[in-house]
């Protein structure tokens, strides 16, 4: 809006450390006055500069958990309020009791599954559970259904949306496009009050309590995923990471699958974990054959400065890559493409899953009933 505006460093822990350049005052009440004429104004820079002695202090320090926690109150919680508002009091009363899921969809067959995907879920974990989407990729109708179904099923949903950044490398094919965000913006995607978020394919059907995997112990990893399982060994020429390139790059460390991981999102955001992915996905991408399974590769790729804790074998089991003696242990099992049998996910699912068809018919039917119940309002 025009007039004149006083642009100052917020009183924290980045006002402790920087000063208005230019402001005749050490206070921390500094501030540049800067006029702005009209509506549509060019942008306008606010030019700091360090503080004596604070040449080397570091804006997002980590000093452990719980000054690290303490620390968002500063830089990252002002974020927070201007732009989700003040939800601290929520976050206490509901955070600790509730565990939260993200998920992706695109299409009217990958929104049959994250339906009951949602439902295998809710049906086998004992706490509140609130669902996230991405809404630049739901249709319609999905967007609006949810909500209701949600209020039939007893958990708590939530959309959001992120606008990828015109100064990153843009993706044009849409599962790429869907694959970066699914990797790229944990660290701006959800508010600053959540600590954890669980991501898990919409392709999945979940049989264990996922709260087991939102009171897991990374042990100071700022992610944890499943490593990939070996115990197929009809499919071992498929596994490229086992030899040549990645053998070689990964030194050791296994290469884990990306359909379900734990993102601590505190460690997260204090150890830049998100700048880290962005700078790496934007030099690696300009080269069309690297990043192939774009949101598998980059954190494999780059484990050694972002470290992946590795979750238990049994929370992701594969057809292609398990065995079909370890499925009875399974607490997710995700319907991937097998390169051997190629069978449609639908012929798969209901091949292996007797409860599949149990949740498929129970989500028509919720569907037909909240239908009927439109047509009647």
């Amino acid at each position: 809006s025009p007039g004149v505006w006083r642009l100052r460093v917020p009183p924290n822990r980045h006002g402790a450390i920087y000063r208005v350049e230019g402001a005749r005052s050490e206070d921390l009440g500094s501030f540049q006055l800067t006029p702005i004429y009209k509506f549509r104004s060019k942008p306008q820079m606010l030019k700091v500069r360090r503080r004596e002695s604070m040449e080397n202090a570091d804006l997002l320090e980590d000093t452990g958990d719980a000054a690290g926690d303490a620390g968002e109150e500063g830089l990252l919680g002002s974020i927070s309020s201007s732009l989700w508002g003040d939800k601290k009091k929520g976050a206490a009363a509901g955070d600790e009791e509730t565990v939260h899921v993200f998920s992706l969809a695109s299409g009217q067959l990958y929104e049959r599954f994250l339906k009951i995907m949602m439902q295998s879920v809710v049906s086998n974990t004992k706490s509140k559970v609130k669902f996230w989407f991405l809404s630049n990729f739901l249709s319609p109708q999905f967007k609006a259904f949810v909500p209701k179904m949600a209020e039939r099923m007893g958990f708590e949903v939530e959309l959001v949306t992120y606008q990828w950044p015109k100064w990153l490398h843009q993706q044009t094919v849409r599962q790429r496009v869907i694959w970066g965000y699914k990797i790229l913006f944990l660290d701006v995607l959800f508010p600053l009050n959540l600590k954890r978020i669980i991501y898990i394919d919409a392709d999945q059907v979940v049989r264990g309590d996922v709260k087991e995997l939102w009171d897991m112990d990374l042990q100071g990893a700022p992610y944890g995923y499943t490593p990939f399982c070996n115990t197929n060994t009809a499919t071992n020429g498929f596994r490229f990471w086992d030899s040549g390139y990645w053998k070689n790059h990964l030194r050791g460390k296994p290469y884990h699958i990306s359909a379900l991981y734990v993102v601590d999102l505190g460690r997260f955001r204090r150890m830049r974990a998100g700048d880290t992915l962005r700078s790496v996905y934007d030099n690696l991408s300009a080269d069309p054959n690297s990043l192939a399974n774009l949101d598998q590769d980059l954190p494999n790729y780059t484990q050694h400065t972002v470290p992946i804790f590795s979750l238990p074998q049994e929370w992701l089991w594969c057809e292609t890559w398990c065995s079909m003696e370890t499925l009875k242990d399974a607490k997710t099992i995700d319907l991937c493409n097998n390169p051997l049998t190629k069978k449609p996910k639908l012929d798969v699912a209901r091949e292996l899953l007797p409860e599949w068809t149990v949740y498929d018919e129970r989500q028509r039917n919720i569907t037909l009933g909240l239908l009927e119940e439109d047509e009647q309002a």
